[in-house]
């Protein structure tokens, strides 16, 4: 994903959403060390639940 795509996937998570700045932040701190899709980062340390997960990537497929 592109830096802009970037950009609007955690706008998403925050506006339609709710994930706060602060767990965006976790989870952007672990993805520097352990690369890998944002969402499924947000899932693994409990940032979100597996049905923000599934709205999130049911958002990426459409954007």
């Amino acid at each position: 994903m592109t830096t802009h795509g970037t950009a609007r996937l955690i706008q998403f998570l925050q506006d339609e959403l709710a994930i706060s700045a602060a767990s965006l932040q976790v989870a952007l701190k672990h993805l520097e060390q352990d690369p890998g899709p944002l969402p499924m980062i947000l899932w693994q340390y409990g940032l979100i639940t597996l049905e923000q997960l599934e709205q999130i990537y049911d958002w990426m497929e459409a954007a």
